[in-house]
């Protein structure tokens, strides 16, 4: 396998890239493909297929069905996700599970959270900062559900327990987890949120429990809606048990204070 590691003395290695670039299409794939062999310090001679005809040529010359296609020497190394892993790079299959989206979420709500409450009390550390920052998460998830809750209400089912009972229930919950979010960002309404908070976290945590650790099955979590690859577990544990807190914690704060 070849990384182009030549020496200052020697000739970095060429690749041929054949791409498609008509004025109909510019194709992205090529477009990373001629970028990513740059960066690993092949000298790059670019090819670009301009029509429909030359495309087709090329295809049937090559004995291909896709572009881009890129050689390297004499060798074809195929496609962007051949040439990723000929690079000794990652690439990730349709069922590689990956907390990426997850970590995403709570990352930027912690950072959405402490620039609410850097703007609203001049301070990032504060209780307030907590509360911002799980309500922003609490939306966001919510989001993700929202943008397909067919897809989000099946995967669902594979592992909650109200929704198994009660299918509309896996409708219900995106809005319910988005809503009960704005409002605890907002600190508005709480005597909707904090009860919707605390019952769908609780059901969730009952329900993930089961599945992972009394039935140990290796599912996928709809946390970040229902096309996602997070494994189940931890993680979606952790989630609900935060919305429990939350529906316990806001009306509490709000009699305490």
């Amino acid at each position: 396998m070849s990384t182009a590691t030549a020496s200052p003395s020697s000739q970095p290695e060429t690749a041929r890239v054949y791409r498609m670039r008509t004025d109909e299409h510019l194709c992205p794939f090529g477009l990373k493909t001629v970028a990513l062999l740059k960066r690993k310090g092949y000298r790059v001679e670019d090819h670009p297929l301009t029509s429909r005809k030359a495309i087709d040529d090329f295809q049937e010359e090559a004995g291909v069905d896709t572009t881009p296609q890129v050689y390297i020497g004499e060798q074809r190394v195929g496609g962007y996700e051949d040439v990723r892993a000929y690079l000794g790079l990652s690439v990730p299959g349709d069922k590689e599970t990956t907390y990426t989206p997850v970590i995403a979420i709570f990352a930027t709500s912690l950072l959405i959270g402490l620039a609410v409450s850097w703007e609203s009390s001049g301070t990032l550390l504060s209780l307030r900062m907590l509360e911002f920052a799980i309500a922003t998460a609490m939306t966001l998830l919510g989001l993700q559900k929202l943008q397909d809750v067919e897809s989000f209400s099946t995967m669902f089912l594979n592992y909650d327990l109200l929704s198994q009972r009660y299918v509309p229930y896996g409708y219900f919950y995106p809005f319910a987890e988005t809503l009960a979010g704005i409002l605890m960002l907002a600190g508005a309404l709480i005597w909707i949120a904090a009860p919707m908070a605390l019952f769908i976290g609780t059901v969730g945590a009952i329900s993930v429990f089961k599945a992972v650790y009394v039935d140990k099955r290796e599912l996928k979590c709809a946390c970040v809606g229902g096309n996602s690859n997070v494994p189940l577990g931890f993680v979606s544990l952790t989630e609900n048990l935060i919305m429990m807190l939350m529906g316990l914690w806001m009306p509490l704060k709000a009699l305490i204070l």
